[in-house]
């Protein structure tokens, strides 16, 4: 894996390109898509920000193709899963409020789930559309966050991501807690407009 991993750096832009689909796609990159993106920023940091956006589109196909393989043949992946008494519960719940599960470990880069997520995302069929942008509005700021920090921060980028994972894991879970409230709220409004507009006043 690292001589693989010393290939793909070596071919610059193009290798965060192909570990960016690989890593989308759910399969383990070598080295992490983060850590290759911001050596690179490091080393090249006039190219740090085009990295950026070939690591922003090679996550979109990775992440759409996962998507589409889990929903024409996920229900496989998913098989064992299904005879535990929560799951029914879990789906309900997912089909409203998990596209926040995706959201979230794709937007801060510490090691968090999201591949069965994803997975969860193509079975249970989520609008495309939905997922589709959900990745793209968490992928931009954290791939245009790190290409800053290598560019900017040189060698200490690593070391003040590491530094910082206890506040992020803080940010992600008062951004998790903030969405879900937001979507209950807006789903209780609309539930009294429609309530309203049933039931029009005399």
């Amino acid at each position: 894996m690292k001589a693989v991993l010393n290939t793909l750096l070596a071919w610059g832009p193009l290798g965060v390109f192909i570990i960016a689909v690989i890593d989308g796609a759910g399969v383990p990159s070598p080295g992490g898509l983060d850590w290759v993106l911001v050596l690179l920023a490091i080393n090249r940091p006039e190219l740090a920000y085009g990295m950026a956006g070939l690591a922003l589109v090679g996550s979109l196909i990775g992440g759409l193709f996962l998507y589409w393989i889990a929903r024409r043949g996920g229900e496989a992946m998913l098989k064992k899963y299904r005879d535990r008494p929560r799951f029914a519960r879990f789906e309900k719940w997912f089909q409203r409020y998990g596209i926040l599960t995706v959201f979230i470990p794709a937007l801060v880069p510490i090691p968090m789930p999201m591949k069965f997520f994803v997975i969860c995302a193509g079975v249970f069929e989520v609008p495309v559309l939905t997922y589709f942008l959900v990745l793209l509005v968490a992928r931009v700021p954290r791939y245009l966050g790190l290409a800053y920090l290598g560019s900017k921060l040189g060698e200490q980028s690593w070391p003040w991501v590491v530094a910082h994972f206890p506040h992020m894991a803080a940010i992600a879970a008062g951004l998790f807690v903030f969405l879900y409230v937001l979507i209950l709220v807006t789903e209780r409004r609309r539930r009294v407009v429609r309530q309203r507009s049933r039931c029009p006043d005399q």
